[in-house]
């Protein structure tokens, strides 16, 4: 790609007492690519998420941001490096307004008579509600609560938050779990718009027919151990669906093929 990765992740290892969660995992991500990260559960794909920010020390191996080692970061100094998580969900706070979620940890302030700092709220509900409308949510206020928005439009508040901060890797742990067709059509044009800003993508998730359309790269686990990392030309959406189920790399399947033909 003639640029430098934005993530590297080096023969990472984690083991939990002795269960061995991954087991030397390698793969880059480079700006304006969607990797999806593929597995059945129990592959390592969550581990992996809390490992790139900070809530997880690798045992062994080394992660790389933007050229640098991260080591030992708290989540909310990795989201102030340009990593954002998006879990489950979306990363809302239910009893919170749209505008409050949208901006928290990083409220916008205003200073008064000079000298005190008093939250700027009027500025932050306009920013909060343009941004929303963008990825294509029709709130009726920014003052809204959370707690009654659907799970599609929980995502979009934080997929808005993720391009108004310009964040440069962005991790979304199965985006399109429970939302409907709709919805999901929305999430993945949020996504390509963020591939069309640079932002690195890591789209954790078990529905291959989501990711692939979108997808440059796709890392398959299974049980902690690689099974590849695929460009999209070298492998079929079809195929991915076989290495999860078989636990066989591609050129496994392909050499059983053979044998059984």
């Amino acid at each position: 790609m003639g640029m430098q990765p934005i993530l590297q992740v080096n023969d990472v290892r984690k083991s939990f007492g002795r269960v061995e969660a991954l087991k030397g995992v390698s793969f880059d991500v480079f700006p304006g690519e969607v990797v999806g990260l593929l597995g059945d559960n129990g592959a390592g794909k969550s581990t992996l998420i809390k490992l790139i920010m900070g809530i997880y020390r690798p045992d062994s191996g080394k992660i790389i941001f933007k050229g640098k080692e991260v080591r030992f970061l708290s989540p909310s100094e990795t989201r102030a490096l340009g990593i954002e998580a998006v879990p489950q969900g979306g990363a809302v706070v239910q009893f919170m307004d749209i505008t409050r979620n949208f901006f928290l940890g990083r409220e916008r302030q205003r200073r008064l008579l000079g000298f005190f700092k008093v939250l700027d709220l009027r500025r932050m509900e306009e920013d909060a509600a343009k941004l929303v409308r963008e990825v294509g949510v029709g709130v009726r206020s920014p003052r809204e609560r959370v707690s009654v928005l659907s799970g599609g439009e929980r995502q979009a508040v934080s997929i808005g938050r993720v391009l108004y901060f310009q964040s440069s890797l962005v991790l979304l742990d199965e985006p399109t779990l429970n939302l409907s067709v709709k919805e999901t059509d929305k999430l993945l044009k949020s996504i390509v718009e963020m591939k069309k800003r640079g932002v690195g993508v890591i789209f954790v998730t078990h529905n291959v027919y989501h990711v692939y359309p979108i997808g440059d790269k796709f890392v398959i686990l299974n049980r902690g151990e690689m099974l590849g990392v695929y460009k999209k030309e070298e492998v079929t959406a079809e195929e991915i669906i076989e290495m999860i189920r078989t636990g066989k790399s591609k050129d496994e399947l392909r050499a059983r093929n053979k044998s059984s033909s």
